[in-house]
């Protein structure tokens, strides 16, 4: 047996002398390409934990990069607390020189630095929010934007917060009186007032988004006027909840869900779903676009959720006209005065 395998050995080492060649090797498979990783970063004025507009922002960018496949296909970035609008613009120019595929500014105080600085980076993606300014009429089309119809919510919120009140005395706690702010408190007076035309509804503008201080001030004050029933809308809210929460007064919110900060008072909360508009956008930028299209998120196209807190037994006629007034506002029977 040896004897064999040492002649087969030599006979194929003849073989190759002579000229004979190993059978040719299949082709290797090519590797699957591997898409690019979509990069994001966003610039947005409090803490990506504020339960207010800013998380709102960041829970939707969370809730893409998942949806998208993982950290390994899209990569997101944040500065967070840009008060300064220098600050701010600086970290957006950062952003897009590094090569960001879209570079948000979330927050109305921006537009300026984004109208300067958009223009000298064509082919990066930039969006503001909230507003529905492109910059398209000044020739820039790297530029989306997006805002919340807040008043929708904030209606509904109006119409179980006048159902709830016993004193018929409601505060709410504004910073300034501007964006989805001002359409928020614009919708809760008229669904409370739709409600209960007797209904109070006290409106303290406190001049800031962020000064938790003058936000706990302002709670207070409604409190000693009777109110039983606040809300209120900015990362500043955290300082009037815990107003409501130490004076047994019911709360409601917006923008993120603020049940956690106080799960026995807080009712019902507006919460904007910015996927709605973030899915587009990427979409668009994938084939080649990038910006030019405004987008709002409304009760109808799924942005603004209602969240209610489970927790809290809400009555069943409440909770009925609750819902109702979401059908109607869904199919246009209800119109919200907002102008």
């Amino acid at each position: 047996m040896k004897k064999l395998l040492f002649v087969l050995v030599i006979l194929a080492l003849a073989l190759t002398a002579c000229g004979g060649a190993p059978a040719e090797e299949a082709p290797a498979e090519e590797a699957p390409a591997t898409a690019e990783m979509f990069k994001v970063a966003v610039i947005m004025p409090s803490s990506i934990t504020d339960l207010a507009f800013s998380q709102s922002m960041y829970d939707a960018l969370l809730a893409i990069q998942e949806e998208m496949g993982g950290e390994e296909a899209m990569e997101i970035v944040y500065s967070e607390g840009m008060f300064v609008v220098d600050d701010a613009a600086a970290a957006i120019r950062d952003y897009a020189t590094e090569g960001y595929d879209l570079v948000i500014a979330h927050g109305s105080q921006y537009g300026s630095s984004l109208q300067e600085i958009a223009p000298d980076f064509p082919e990066t993606s930039f969006a503001w929010g909230t507003t529905l300014n492109t910059f398209s009429e000044e020739g820039i089309t790297n530029v989306f934007a997006y805002e919340a119809d807040s008043q929708e919510g904030g209606y509904v919120n109006g119409v179980i917060a006048a159902s709830l009140s016993e004193a018929g005395v409601i505060g709410v706690v504004g910073p300034i009186e501007a964006g989805d702010a001002s359409l928020y408190v614009k919708g809760f007076v008229a669904g409370a007032e739709a409600t209960n035309p007797d209904v109070t509804v006290n409106v303290n503008w406190i001049g800031s988004f962020s000064d938790v201080a003058l936000a706990s001030e302002a709670a207070n004050t409604h409190v000693a006027a009777g109110a039983d029933v606040l809300t209120g809308t900015a990362q500043m809210v955290v300082g009037a909840v815990g107003v409501a929460e130490e004076n047994g007064v019911l709360w409601f919110g917006t923008q993120s869900s603020q049940t956690s900060l106080a799960p026995d008072i807080v009712v019902a909360n507006q919460v904007y779903d910015w996927t709605v508009a973030l899915d587009e956008m990427i979409t668009l930028i994938g084939e080649g676009t990038y910006g030019g299209t405004a987008y709002t998120i409304t009760l109808e196209n799924g942005g603004i959720v209602m969240d209610y807190n489970s927790a809290y037994d809400l009555p069943e006629d409440v909770k009925a006209a609750a819902d109702a007034a979401v059908e109607g506002i869904i199919d246009g029977s209800i119109v919200i005065p907002v102008e």
